[in-house]
């Protein structure tokens, strides 16, 4: 009987949301835009609802929404630094004039979907009213606004709190009876402890923070590539359809990544089954930033519904210059990066035999998913030019099975 019990427990306060079958896209404005709140000192970076509504407007009209971006993601500073008389969370209102759920109407109206930031703490990261003792308050809120997604951070919150708090919201969200996607940064918080619930976060979560925030910076992004490479086992083994590892924005279309690095990011992020999350500036995008942003072939690698997270295989021993990653696809192929970390001025050749690659076969087809191309029949292997200072190479690999 307690067995029983302990099982309709688990059932009934697991997350109930039916979505994220494939990684979440859409647009977040934190990396890019952070807490820039003085719209007369700063209007064209000021956070308020016309910047959401824009870019919002850019992913419906400019081809995003087309291959799947639809969340528009409000992060943190939105809010007053107080709660009204009645405990509630109040909007800015010099950001939010018609409110957020004016906002939520706006954006559904162009048929995306809105999400909203908040902190377990007793303070957001920005020094805002966190959620902690208004939970349930703030869950209903949310709901009452339309609001389609939860990111909830960790600041100002003892981690000792977490393996209750998190799943108190997931709670709360089932019992509001409205799909709102969840992203917790649950472990981001533990990553320096000797061992992460994940089996417990992949439960209560749609995605999750894993790691270090993002900075518009190539050795930010190579940061958190390592990270990834150096523990796949571990996270590939909790990701699944409605429940993925977030190594957080794709920074495409910022100042920090040259046009090999943006292939890199979006193909690792493929390969790691990743949401895809843009923080960029959809008003002054350069076209061949946008082209790496629209690659279908890329997309449907990250969106692949057989939502099994691919992982590095094989890393170059000595000084670690290269690095393959393997992803197993639906349909028998797989998604294959070759990715160059030194900085050694020339394009170099790698070889990986499929043995190496962990593809059980002797010859494949291959197709470049940069440059669209069908490479042919490649046997025992793939060789590939590769140019330097974090390049990569992207192919889907069809196995001939004799």
């Amino acid at each position: 009987m307690i067995t029983v019990l302990l099982i309709l427990f688990h059932l009934t306060s697991a997350l109930d949301n039916g979505l994220a079958r494939t990684p979440p896209m859409g647009w977040l404005n934190w990396e890019r835009f952070r807490c820039v709140t003085d719209c007369k000192k700063d209007p064209k970076n000021c956070i308020n609802a016309d910047l959401f509504l824009t870019m919002a407007k850019h992913l419906k009209y400019d081809g995003y929404a087309d291959v799947g971006y639809q969340y528009v993601n409000i992060d943190d500073c939105w809010m007053e630094r107080k709660r009204n008389a009645q405990g509630l969370l109040v909007p800015n209102p010099d950001l939010f004039p018609n409110g957020v759920d004016g906002l939520a109407k706006d954006i559904h109206a162009l048929g995306l979907k809105i999400g909203i930031y908040e902190d377990y703490g007793t303070h957001t990261c920005g020094g805002f009213p966190g959620t902690r003792d208004h939970v349930e308050d703030d869950v209903n809120l949310f709901a009452s606004w339309g609001i389609d997604s939860l990111k909830l951070d960790g600041c100002f919150c003892n981690v000792t709190e977490f393996p209750t708090g998190y799943p108190a919201v997931t709670k709360a969200l089932n019992a509001t009876g409205r799909p709102i996607l969840y992203s917790c940064s649950w472990p981001a918080y533990l990553r320096n402890k000797d061992t992460v619930p994940y089996g417990d976060i992949s439960e209560n979560c749609n995605l999750w923070r894993n790691y270090a925030d993002v900075q518009d910076s190539w050795d930010s992004v190579a940061g958190i590539i390592n990270w990834f490479g150096d523990n796949h086992g571990e996270l590939a083994s909790f990701a699944r359809p409605g429940a993925w590892n977030d190594p957080d924005m794709l920074i495409i279309g910022d100042y920090g990544l040259s046009f090999e690095q943006s292939q890199t990011q979006m193909a690792l992020w493929a390969i790691m089954a990743a949401p895809l999350y843009m923080s960029n500036d959809l008003r002054n995008i350069r076209e061949w930033q946008k082209d790496i942003l629209l690659n279908q072939e890329v997309i449907a690698v990250d969106q692949d519904p057989l939502g099994k997270q691919g992982m590095r295989v094989f890393q170059e021993p000595k000084k670690k210059h290269y690095e393959y990653w393997v992803r197993e696809l639906h349909d028998g192929a797989y998604a294959v990066v070759f990715y160059r970390k030194d900085n050694n001025g020339y394009p170099k050749t790698l070889s990986a035999s499929f043995e190496t690659l962990k593809i059980k076969t002797k010859s494949a087809h291959v197709r470049d998913l940069f440059s669209h191309r069908d490479l042919g029949v490649f046997t025992d292997g793939i060789s590939a030019e590769v140019a330097p200072s974090g390049s990569c190479r992207m192919f889907k690999v069809t196995p001939i099975h004799q």
